[in-house]
């Protein structure tokens, strides 16, 4: 399962102009020093986090032959919104957007990064994030949100990604949402899975609770795995709790189940992946499938249909 690594360079802050946005948008740029035709992945924080966070994974990733793209969304720390802002409601739909703007402005991004113009293969896009930003990836992919604002759910699917990797990120709304999500989370009322029909790989822990958030417990976070059409993988990380070890970044005191082993399953298996969907290689991915087949592994099990 294992590829041979590379130095990276990150470029950080670009800063791409975002008229509408009330601010502009500040973005990250990780990839190899060497290689062509490098596939992109897409990723989105959590809710709170900003460009900097998810090194674990980034770095990884990058140093592995991916181009990793992180912008910081409005609802970061960092963007200081207050409580009563009108964009509250729409988070997630400017998120989409970010995302977005990226794909629009790939020139002026690696243009900004040493050495990298004209090493990306952008017909190879795929759209990850965690918590908050699963959601983001999954929507890119055929995710329907309903508005909360007009009560439509509409497609903003983007083509140009062709596949998604979701971290312990939301399942259905309905009766399952506690009041508190209900009223403060109003894009987790209504989410229908049933349009995704693009590649996608989950990963969940199995002691997900998240009480604040849901009455389903850790079975929640597996909906877009379960519900989803598609071929569709779902990694079930045994102990693991919201930030799988601590993919988030290295001892962030928001990480209450740190495990530097289920962090490098995590990178392990989702590099696999990456290379597997966008063409690169699939012998990663057919070792992790086999070795986390069942029961058998203490970590986790690896499952598709």
């Amino acid at each position: 399962m294992s590829t041979p690594s590379t130095p990276i360079v990150s470029v950080r802050p670009i800063v791409l102009p975002a008229p509408g946005r009330g601010a502009d948008l500040p973005v990250r740029v990780s990839a190899p020093v060497a290689g062509r035709d490098l596939p992109i992945v897409l990723f989105a924080h959590g809710f709170g986090s900003d460009l900097d966070g998810y090194a674990p994974l980034v770095d990884h990733w990058a140093a592995h032959g991916l181009v990793v793209i992180q912008a910081t969304h409005l609802d970061s720390k960092r963007s200081r919104l207050a409580a009563d802002d009108p964009r509250g409601p729409q988070l997630w739909r400017h998120r989409v957007q970010d995302m977005r703007r990226v794909l629009d402005h790939l020139d002026v991004l690696e243009a900004a990064v040493p050495g990298l113009a004209g090493r990306t293969d952008r017909g190879r896009v795929v759209a990850a994030g965690h918590s908050f930003g699963g959601q983001t990836a999954g929507i890119l992919v055929g995710l329907r949100v309903r508005d909360p604002l007009t009560g439509t759910a509409e497609d903003l699917s983007d083509p140009r990604v062709l596949a998604s990797v979701q971290l312990a990120t939301a399942g259905r709304g309905g009766d399952g949402l506690t009041p508190f999500a209900s009223e403060h989370l109003p894009w987790l009322r209504d989410q229908d899975f049933s349009h995704i029909t693009a590649p996608g790989l989950v990963v969940a822990g199995d002691q997900d609770e998240l009480p604040l958030l849901s009455t389903r417990g850790a079975a929640w976070t597996t909906d877009p795995y379960t519900l989803g059409r598609g071929g569709k993988s779902l990694l079930t990380l045994f102990g693991g709790q919201h930030f799988l070890g601590g993919v988030s970044g290295y001892e962030v005191a928001e990480t209450t189940d740190e495990n530097p082993e289920r962090v490098a399953l995590v990178q392990r298996v989702t590099l696999a992946y990456l290379r597997h969907v966008t063409g690169v290689d699939s012998g990663g991915w057919a070792a992790a499938r086999a070795a986390l087949a069942g029961d058998s592994h203490p970590l986790g099990r690896l499952e598709s249909r």
